[in-house]
């Protein structure tokens, strides 16, 4: 069988704050509803459109049969 992926960077907001469970969820709901099932979650430092630093984030694998 042959899967495709997607990668989505999730983060609470531009400047810090942390990652709420709340919108993790809502994510990962939404795109089960495509057909898309979490193959791993990873933290990282995802680059924000201000300045040159990051904020902490997810990068979040989906995998799904292609087909």
């Amino acid at each position: 069988m042959r899967y495709e992926y997607r990668v989505v960077q999730v983060r609470e907001g531009m400047i810090g704050s942390k990652m709420s469970a709340d919108k993790l969820e809502k994510v990962m709901n939404a795109e089960a509803a495509k057909g898309w099932q979490v193959k791993a979650i990873t933290s990282a430092d995802v680059k924000g459109r201000l300045g040159p630093g990051g904020t902490e984030g997810l990068l979040v694998t989906f995998e799904r049969p292609v087909g």
